[in-house]
């Protein structure tokens, strides 16, 4: 080891030196693409002192098998497998308990470290450390971009465009969504309000300060959370174009209504936490209703000889009381 690795290394509580960096992986049915997530980590971080804390969520694929049968036996990897799935957010807190690093990376299974991306975010976050949550640029596999690193504040306005369909719309609206920030490539540094769980860096005694991720949050809206309690004290996320990932997005859950109600049910949890009791209830009510109008829309589209037409919204107004469960903070089943 050089004495510049040797520099950048961590003491731990116990006066154990760690690592600089705890790289956090949640598989969940993505064999494949976990394997690959995992090679592009070592093949592209050869000057960093790290290690790599993988939890099988309970896949059904092989992914437990398949990672120690490959990674088993290589130093700095540890890989377990619950029984039970914990969801992305108790997951990733299960696995930062025993993480050693001074920072901690929250790094998703369906992704691709490209040009060192993680020795580029963490040299990034040595120069701002003021801002105390770092992240990169995203890409898809053919190289185009991936917007969802990073999203702008959560407000009453965004998600009353959100709920009446102003958003999916006017994607590249700043008045209609303020949250996507428009046309920005992600081509520059720039502070957000919200860095994605996808690609996230933080300060492991940070983490821990803010508790984590809440554990109400069960899939979505945990790294949202965090931000927005981190941002109230004085953090600033932020993110940089130095470093880049590919990220295929959605891979380990494929029903688009069961992702949906999970969805809808995160961002009423994060509104409840962190509007207004009225704020709240416009939001709320304005969700409602938008669900309500796009099925009445969805069905009359759907009785238009030629164009069938699953009525997605249909089921989803159908399972408003699962959506809605954490308006009033009772859990959502935890099957994906």
């Amino acid at each position: 080891m050089s004495e510049e690795q040797d520099h950048d290394r961590a003491t731990t509580k116990s006066g154990d030196i760690g690592p600089t960096v705890s790289v956090l992986i949640v598989s969940y049915n993505t064999r494949e693409m976990t394997l690959e997530c995992l090679r592009s980590v070592v093949s592209e971080t050869p000057e960093l002192d790290y290690e790599v804390l993988v939890l099988d969520n309970c896949s059904t694929d092989g992914s437990f098998e398949a990672m120690i049968d490959e990674f088993g036996d290589r130093p700095g990897f540890t890989i377990e497998h619950a029984t039970e799935n914990l969801g992305f957010a108790g997951g990733n807190n299960l696995l930062a308990e025993t993480a050693r690093g001074e920072y901690l990376l929250l790094l998703n299974p369906d992704t691709v470290v490209l040009d060192r991306a993680i020795e580029c975010l963490v040299e990034f976050a040595r120069s701002t450390p003021e801002n105390g949550i770092w992240g990169g640029r995203t890409i898809f596999e053919d190289g185009s971009l991936n917007p969802t690193n990073c999203w702008g504040p959560f407000t009453v306005w965004s998600e009353v465009c959100a709920a009446f369909g102003l958003r999916a719309a006017f994607p590249k609206s700043r008045l209609f969504h303020p949250r996507g920030y428009g046309r920005w490539k992600r081509d520059s540094v720039r502070e957000v309000g919200v860095v994605t769980g996808c690609f996230l860096l933080m300060r492991l005694e940070d983490w821990r300060s803010f508790g984590g991720f809440d554990p109400e949050f069960f899939m979505y809206g945990e790294e949202t959370d965090l931000c927005m309690r981190a941002i109230k004290k004085g953090l600033r996320p932020v993110v940089t174009p130095s470093a880049t990932i590919v990220h295929h997005g959605g891979a380990s859950e494929k029903v688009r209504t069961d992702k949906m109600v999970r969805l809808f049910d995160a961002q009423i949890r994060l509104f409840r936490r962190h509007f207004s009791r009225m704020g709240f209830r416009v939001v709320h009510v304005s969700m409602n209703l938008g669900v309500l109008m796009r099925a009445l829309l969805m069905g009359v589209v759907g009785r238009i000889p030629g164009k069938p037409r699953k009525n997605d919204w249909a089921e989803m107004w159908r399972r408003r009381e699962e959506w809605s469960a954490g308006a009033k903070g009772t859990r959502l089943s935890q099957a994906p």
